[in-house]
């Protein structure tokens, strides 16, 4: 049952670096990546496009995009917020232009209204014309479902409410859908029971997990989604 072939999605240059509290230079972001391509991966994700006054770690994004040499059968994204993030990740044209763009909501109302101060539908009103868009620039677009195995406000977040954001995805035409544990909290058997839901509306390629190690859980957690 479990498959011969796995597609690693690295997000280690954007969800990595975005929490270090001291700068980390721009030439050391373009060589991670320049390293993390050259060790074989083909899905990286480079950096977002939000506010430097919300994270100033990602402040240099477009300088980061231009300094990376490409390499052929690699996809780089690039996470945005609103359309702002998305028209200036592709202001720069080819040089800095990502191949896909990822869009974030959360399962839990609390987490939505605590973290970007509207609600999940809310969220997703906003995110419509983003997804628009990215499509009509011939991007691909990624949705990082966050807190879908439990939320630090909410506490525990049901397969239904996973399942929710993912058909509202779904509908505005996101063409993947990542499924986060955000708190490292998921346990084999919930995680399965939510990529069930992802599943109903997504074909497996088009289905990811993001695991925390948190409390050890994200190998046991992997191997659980490897068994579907």
């Amino acid at each position: 049952m479990i498959p011969d072939r796995v597609t690693l999605v690295e997000v280690g240059p954007r969800d990595g670096l975005q929490n270090e509290k001291q700068p980390v230079d721009t030439a050391v972001k373009i060589d991670l990546v320049q390293r993390l391509q050259a060790a074989g991966l083909t899905e990286i994700e480079v950096t977002s496009y939000v506010s430097p006054k919300w994270v100033p770690q990602m402040a240099d994004n477009a300088q980061v995009m231009a300094g990376i040499a490409r390499a052929p059968g690699v996809r780089y994204s690039v996470l945005v917020p609103n359309m702002l993030g998305l028209q200036a990740a592709l202001a720069g044209g080819d040089p800095t232009r990502p191949d896909e763009v990822v869009v974030f909501g959360a399962a839990s109302q609390a987490f939505s209204r605590r973290n970007i101060n509207c609600s999940i539908e809310e969220s997703i009103e906003r995110f419509a014309p983003v997804v628009a868009a990215a499509r009509e620039a011939g991007l691909k677009v990624r949705s990082a479902i966050s807190c879908a195995l439990g939320c630090p406000y909410q506490g525990e977040v049901t397969p239904d409410e996973v399942e929710h954001l993912v058909k509202l995805f779904k509908q505005i035409g996101v063409h993947h859908c990542g499924v986060a544990d955000t708190i490292g909290v998921g346990t084999p058997r919930r995680v399965q029971a939510v990529m069930e839901r992802a599943l109903k509306h997504y074909p497996l390629d088009e289905v990811s997990g993001h695991f925390h190690d948190t409390y050890g859980q994200a190998l046991a957690n992997i191997y659980a989604c490897l068994e579907m």
